[in-house]
């Protein structure tokens, strides 16, 4: 009698699947939906679902039950933090993050952990702090599952931060890496999953990653990022990536010593209305170049930065 209690016990629950799965699947909508939608509109909507997930929390459940709300939980928590870092809120960011640790410890999901550790390392790289964002991204590499998305991203990330300390070689190690991690990778169900790795990803973020390090080849990634994004079938459904894609061919055209057509692409970003907060300092970046060179199209350019700048943005092209 002892032991059927028991297994009665645990396997009691006031939370059913069709609760759960329904929870799981509107958490991978939203982070297919972080693409193409503001980050305060989204933000909204992931707010109301982490409260629904805090409202199950102490509810009567199976341990299988508590690992799935605890995972779905994790996954939530961490795109909040990603939102609000891309609205430049450290504070609010930081602690959705550690929620969302601390959610990947007790669920024993090394991809959230790992995903955790890059995204602060992202924030990190926007606010200069070079090394730290790459110490991060190498801890991240080692949390993540062999594989993984997370470890990919992971990888890709430090690239980025080599590059903006000026290390070329270490640089194009990295890309060396993403590529060989992704050689044989088959294209997602669904793309646009901001957690779930695109091959066609590496174009932009070596676009990225090259511009940022200074060499010639970034223009020619950029051009293949912008023309494949923009022949999505269907329309385009990343335009985020597409003005982050502008601004890599802008410093590109700039470090080629074509300032009137880097401020042409600049002025597309900016004006797409799809530059976050937390990619302003990028498009600020391309600005400053092209009012150095002193090129007519400079006066077109700042009028458009100064309707477009973010609210929370700390930078100004003033």
């Amino acid at each position: 009698m002892a032991a059927i209690e028991l297994a009665r016990r645990i396997e009691a629950s006031d939370v059913s699947d069709s609760t759960l799965g329904r929870l799981e699947q509107v958490a991978d909508q939203m982070a297919m939906a972080y693409a193409r939608t503001s980050p305060r509109e989204l933000l909204q909507q992931v707010r109301r679902h982490l409260a629904y997930v805090n409202a199950l929390v102490d509810a009567r459940m199976t341990l299988a039950h508590r690992r799935q709300l605890l995972v779905t939980g994790g996954w939530l928590a961490l795109l909040a933090a990603t939102l609000h870092i891309d609205l430049r809120q450290g504070e609010a960011a930081r602690a959705w993050l550690r929620t969302a640790e601390q959610m990947a410890g007790q669920a024993g999901h090394a991809e959230i952990a790992a995903w955790c550790l890059e995204t602060r390392a992202w924030e990190l790289l926007t606010a200069g702090s070079y090394r730290e964002a790459l110490e991060l991204s190498q801890r991240a590499q080692v949390v993540a599952p062999a594989g993984s998305s997370a470890l990919i991203q992971a990888t890709a990330q430090e690239g980025r931060a080599w590059a903006r300390m000026g290390s070329a070689s270490e640089t194009r190690s990295s890309l060396a890496r993403v590529d060989r991690l992704v050689s044989n990778l088959p294209t997602p169900d669904n793309p646009e999953h901001h957690y779930r790795y695109d091959p066609a990803k590496a174009v932009s973020y070596t676009a990225t990653t090259l511009s940022w390090v200074g060499d010639s080849a970034a223009e020619g990634f950029a051009r293949t990022a912008i023309h494949e994004l923009e022949s999505e079938p269907g329309g385009v459904s990343r335009p985020r990536r597409v003005a982050s894609a502008r601004l890599d061919l802008g410093l590109a055209l700039l470090a080629a010593g074509r300032p009137d057509e880097a401020g042409s692409e600049a002025l597309a970003a900016v004006t797409s209305g799809r530059i976050v907060p937390s990619n302003w300092w990028r498009a600020v970046e391309v600005f400053q170049g092209v009012a150095q060179a002193g090129v007519p199209e400079v006066t077109e350019l700042r009028d458009a930065f100064e309707a477009h700048r973010p609210k929370r943005s700390k930078d100004s092209v003033a």
